[in-house]
């Protein structure tokens, strides 16, 4: 047995004694009325404020109060996700930009706006040298925070960190939007050199590419279908923008409402991205699968992946959490509409990448779970498949490396965050957010140093 120095026993008698300084009675929440977790009883969100930016739609609410399940939807400035992304999947072109453009300004541009739009991304793609040997020189395994400490150092070379005047904010959101599809390449090439001794590869961003497309050629070269670059450029669509109640949004207003500047706020939303109840979460369902695939003997036996996913369920095997991942969602509840669309071009693209079988495994997966919770747990609210339960699955059929699952998140979620930034700073009557909180401990007379 090891014996602790006083340093470290120290440490563990604080430990421990925090066990019991942060017990609070769960009662006392329903009691008192507190929204805990800034959620209402029946399951739905606190309104805290309002937006122009996006809805997200999962439920109708009766006279009665009563909530009612329908098919997911998602509005961004209005316009209804899928009709974006249908029109842009049809017409075979790339349609990230054209969003972020719509998120930012708030109406959709015209074919010349578009194009000095994405020259603009374009122009602002590449790193000054000073960045790229900050990023370079940067310490540590994990992409998402070497993403935030490149963000932070940003705010040592803007010339004007601190102006809140929309046109500074402008050029900072579009600085961002351009600059993280470069960050993330980088760090993970040099990941990749620092742990498995791999060449270090430094590729300049093409000008006939779209971001989408830009990014994997900074990623991995030339080693890339159309169908890979389309797909990832609906993904990075669909993870754009969902509100702003979604956790990692909403710390972008909170830190925003007080005056910070724009990478602090930034790297708070990326902090908050980084949790596995949020942007991680994908990486649970690849953990999840993984597990399945190994356990289960034939991929098509309904009655064999049944009894796996019921074990889980009891918590007897996996994480024993008791949770199939990817399986239900806050406000959807029939349909996630961004599962809706992204299925579409997953199945086309396992059928490219000869996994077929996979992505049907997957499905029988997706609807079985679904059957075993409603049998273990009763039909207590209608669920359906989250977008993260298929994400995973399309970065590795594209070859994108599970170490940058949760930072292509955030690559896509800048625009979002800097359109909900932007708002927060340019409304009327704007104020700090503040929301309380009830202490609920005894008062206590003060004990003299001597009488402890």
């Amino acid at each position: 047995m090891t014996t602790k120095t006083k340093k470290e026993y120290l440490i563990y008698k604080l430990s421990d004694e925090m066990k019991g300084s942060t017990r609070i009675d769960a009662a006392l929440f329903k009691k008192l009325d507190v929204k805990r977790g800034l959620r209402n009883e029946d399951g739905t969100g606190v309104l805290v404020g309002l937006t122009n930016i996006g809805n997200v739609v999962g439920y109708e609410r009766k006279e009665d109060g009563s909530l009612v399940p329908i098919e997911g939807e998602l509005y961004f400035r209005g316009y209804e996700v899928k009709d974006l992304c249908r029109a842009i999947m049809r017409e075979d072109r790339f349609g990230f930009e054209e969003i972020a453009f719509l998120l930012l300004s708030g109406r959709l541009p015209d074919r010349e706006e578009l194009e000095e739009f994405s020259d603009l991304i374009l122009d602002n793609m590449p790193l000054e040298q000073k960045t790229l040997l900050h990023i370079i020189e940067m310490e540590g395994n994990d992409v998402m925070n070497i993403l935030a400490r490149s963000v932070l150092e940003f705010y040592t070379f803007d010339d004007n960190p601190d102006d809140v005047s929309r046109e500074n904010l402008m050029r900072q959101s579009i600085e961002l939007i351009s600059k993280f599809p470069t960050i993330i390449a980088y760090a993970y090439n040099m990941l990749r050199r620092k742990e498995q001794g791999r060449t270090l590869h430094i590729r300049d961003a093409r000008p006939d590419h779209s971001l989408a497309e830009n990014f994997l050629y900074m990623l991995k070269g030339s080693d890339f279908t159309r169908l890979d670059a389309r797909t990832l450029d609906l993904l990075l669509i669909l993870h754009s923008e969902h509100g702003g109640g979604n956790n990692s949004t909403f710390t972008v207003r909170v830190t925003s409402s007080t005056g910070t500047d724009t990478y602090s706020s930034i790297a708070a939303g990326i902090g908050s991205l980084k949790g596995p109840k949020h942007g991680g979460a994908n990486l649970k369902v690849c953990e999840m699968i993984d597990f399945l695939k190994e356990k289960i003997s034939d991929w098509n036996d309904e009655k064999e992946i049944s009894l796996w996913l019921r074990r889980i369920l009891r918590s007897e095997t996996f994480d024993k959490s008791g949770l199939i991942y990817g399986i239900g969602h806050a406000v959807y509840t029939k349909s996630d509409p961004r599962t809706v669309l992204l299925k579409e071009m997953a199945r086309e693209l396992a059928i490219e990448k000869g996994r077929l079988e996979e992505y049907e495994f997957m499905e029988r997966i997706e609807r079985l779970a679904i059957q075993e919770v409603y049998a273990a747990k009763g039909q207590r609210k209608t669920l359906c498949a989250n977008v993260d339960f298929y994400s995973g699955l399309v970065y590795d059929l594209i070859g994108i490396p599970r170490e940058i699952y949760t930072p292509l998140f955030a690559m896509a979620r800048i625009v979002g965050w800097c359109a909900h930034r932007n708002e927060e700073l340019n409304f009327e009557g704007r104020r700090i957010i503040r929301p309380a909180y009830r202490c609920v401990t005894d008062e206590k007379p003060y004990i003299e140093m001597e009488e402890r």
